[in-house]
């Protein structure tokens, strides 16, 4: 991460191995909030004891996932590349994946070299959430010089299993973001994803190329990477990247796979973002034909495309619009624990989805915990929480559900106003 990159930041607090389960993945940010508590809630619920053996059962559990990975079995490999990776989204494991950071490395090589499909998509996953453990250090910068080779391979070969080159188009992205500290390397990174998207580009006739849906998720991936890589370049590179895809980017939201059209009207937007940080005055030279076709979008009614698209591109591309024509952005506040924090930009949007993409239901914990990813988003170090504090913040069931009925008829009442009332007109 060449940018704002600090040398040996961790992935959080060292030592915070804590008991896991298999309902982990849901767990809410405030049940994590123990990993901060002072000693006296530790003896609140039973003494160091029961906490010495749950952590003893706990790293019992993920040494035998490590020892699984290279198991003959390729059911057994993915049950334990799927626990490594539930355990990593849900906590801080820095101290015991640090001592076997390498190990855990040539698992993931293994699994990508010789497993297939599904095999190789949790592997590809696996090794970014090791990234985001070690933080964007000396540790995680070996563990991806090992791993990138493998990926661009799988990336570029055309016969390789079509879900395991998504999976590596979307990790190679991330892996390179927390990892990578060579500017030209990212560089030639955003090129093996440019090799990919940019077939999906019109031909010089105007017409677009057909492409079959799995493929199509294939490009969509790599544009998500790319645009994840255009947050952390240079003002020299923008201005490069500008004059040749921004020309070409529209023609994408001509595409028939709604999710590519989404995402390539979310790049416009946070190109269109970048390049008026750097040039207040930039001007784009069809910026009145693009206006009109992200307009259409918005307002899209064509019958042939299911409604859930319809809403959900028609949502997306409001706020598009408005960032190409105004440079405004609908703004979100993500609460977790006693902080908040605002998502203000579609450059800081592109970066926690692709955080969020891989730690899933973890992500609140991972913003209060991790301390590298507090960093990217200068949280600052995390907050202590103690027992007294946590206890506070808990709401009771019998409160949740007042709020929650409360919510519902006042959601019931707005959309009654704006609901269709049909009116049975008769025959003529």
């Amino acid at each position: 991460m060449p940018r704002t990159k600090k040398k040996n930041s961790k992935g959080g607090q060292h030592g915070a191995v804590q008991p896991f389960s298999d309902e982990d993945a849901s767990i809410e940010t405030l049940s994590h909030c123990s990993s901060f508590s002072d000693s006296t809630s530790v003896a609140d619920e039973g003494g160091d004891g029961s906490e010495d053996t749950a952590q003893e059962d706990f790293q019992y559990k993920l040494k035998g996932f490590i020892d699984s990975t290279v198991d003959k079995s390729a059911k057994t490999r993915q049950g334990a590349l799927d626990g490594l990776k539930t355990a990593m989204a849900t906590r801080i494991l820095y101290e015991f994946i640090s001592e076997r950071r390498m190990t855990i490395t040539d698992s993931i090589e293994r699994c990508l070299k010789k497993g297939k499909g599904e095999e190789q998509r949790a592997a590809a996953s696996l090794a970014c959430l090791l990234c985001i453990q070690l933080g964007s250090g000396i540790e995680s910068e070996e563990v991806f010089k090992t791993l990138k080779p493998i990926f661009k391979n799988i990336l570029a070969d055309g016969s390789a299993n079509i879900q395991a080159r998504q999976a590596v188009a979307t990790s190679l992205g991330l892996c390179t973001l927390v990892a990578e500290d060579d500017v030209l390397d990212v560089q030639a990174t955003m090129e093996c994803f440019e090799n990919l998207f940019t077939r999906s580009y019109a031909r010089a006739d105007g017409t677009c190329p057909s492409i079959n849906p799995q493929t199509s998720l294939l490009h969509t991936n790599a544009l998500l990477s790319w645009a994840l890589l255009l947050t952390i370049c240079s003002a020299n590179q923008l201005k490069d990247i500008l004059h040749k895809h921004l020309p070409k980017l529209p023609k994408l939201l001509e595409s028939e796979d709604v999710n590519m059209r989404i995402v390539a009207g979310e790049t416009i937007a946070l190109l269109f973002e970048l390049a008026r940080d750097t040039e207040p005055e930039f001007e784009f030279e069809d910026w009145d034909q693009l206006c009109v076709k992200l307009s259409a979008l918005a307002t899209d009614c064509n019958k042939h495309r299911a409604k859930n698209d319809k809403r959900k591109q028609r949502s997306v591309f409001r706020d598009v619009l408005k960032a190409v024509e105004d440079g405004d952005f609908q703004s979100e506040t993500i609460r977790f624990g006693t902080e908040r924090m605002s998502i203000d930009s579609w450059v800081r949007k592109r970066t926690y989805d692709a955080f969020r993409e891989f730690v899933g239901s973890g992500m609140n914990y991972h913003l209060q915990a991790n301390e590298f990813i507090r960093d990217v988003f200068e949280l600052g170090p995390p907050i202590l929480v103690d027992s007294a504090t946590m206890k506070a913040m808990k709401i009771s069931r019998f409160e949740r559900h007042l709020h929650n009925s409360a919510a519902f008829k006042a959601r019931t009442k707005a959309r009654s106003k704006f609901r269709d009332k049909r009116v049975d007109v008769g025959e003529f």
